[in-house]
């Protein structure tokens, strides 16, 4: 337990194990046990099948025998940032004072590390609740340079992790969503200052983030599902095991069966890349 009576601030003690203070804090959803079970449903549904929208779903789950109506399916999907990726009416939007900028990838052939960065965010389950997962990739190498938890959809913990991304290198080039995390003035304004191009899909476009989309698949079978985190804890201290397997361990077909961070250093260090030259978008 982090006690502030004990000579250090909560935000000093957090800061120093790697904690946000939003997950020191974290309490319990709020939401029934089934609401809660529903939601585990509508994320692993999603994961495999991400063009389910909320009649869809709404049918799948009467089907697993919970007789339950749309306007309960939307309001889980809306609080888990999930939805249909077809273009449709009246899908979720950027807040409405933010700039929306265009998308740069459409032909481009990414040939080399820090040439493209991506960046989505995801629901993760616990026993008990559930928090988003943000995380920072490049494009080439599919190295995940950062990522961050929070039991809310807010921007904070975007910009910790892309603070921290940056830290590491800077790309030509970062890609995300139209999400009001990433179309925000301070997330876009640290992008900007440090010489970065902002490309962000068109809504509904799938394919247009499709790597961390992959990598959000590999997270949830991989290690998610296998697991019943209790608390934000464990999901970070899972996440983090989980993250460094994937980064250095785990061989990708695509990278001639290299791991992402063989691919990314060696990129940078500009010593020959084997295998594939790169992946045009």
């Amino acid at each position: 337990m982090i006690e502030s009576r004990q000579g250090i601030s909560v935000k000093r003690a957090c800061e120093f194990i790697g904690l946000g203070r939003s997950t020191f804090y974290y309490r319990r959803s709020g939401e029934s046990d089934l609401n809660l079970r529903l939601m585990e449903l509508l994320d692993e549904k999603y994961t495999r099948h991400p063009f389910y929208g909320v009649p869809r779903m709404t049918d799948w789950l009467r089907k697993q025998g919970y007789p339950i109506n749309s306007k309960r399916v939307e309001r889980l999907m809306r609080k888990m940032g999930i939805m249909a990726v077809y273009p449709r009416k009246r899908t979720s939007r950027p807040h409405p004072d933010h700039k929306i900028y265009p998308y740069l990838l459409r032909d481009l052939a990414v040939i080399r590390p820090d040439q493209v960065w991506c960046s989505d965010l995801t629901y993760i389950r616990l026993v008990h609740g559930f928090v988003f997962l943000v995380a920072i990739m490049d494009w080439f190498s599919r190295y995940v340079l950062s990522w961050e938890l929070s039991i809310t959809l807010d921007t904070g913990f975007c910009l910790a992790a892309l603070d921290r991304a940056l830290d590491l290198s800077a790309p030509e080039i970062f890609n995300t969503d139209q999400g009001s995390q990433f179309t925000s003035q301070d997330f876009t304004e640290r992008l900007e200052n440090a010489g970065v191009r902002i490309s962000m899909d068109g809504r509904g476009r799938f394919h247009d983030n499709i790597f961390i989309e992959r990598l959000w698949r590999s997270v949830k079978y991989e290690e998610v599902y296998l697991h019943s985190y209790e608390t934000v804890r464990q999901a970070r201290s899972g996440l983090a095991r989980y993250f460094e397997f994937y980064n250095r361990e785990r061989p990708h077909s695509s990278l001639g069966y290299r791991t992402p961070h063989e691919v990314y250093f060696e990129g940078i260090s500009a010593q020959p890349v084997s295998g594939p030259i790169g992946v045009r978008v």
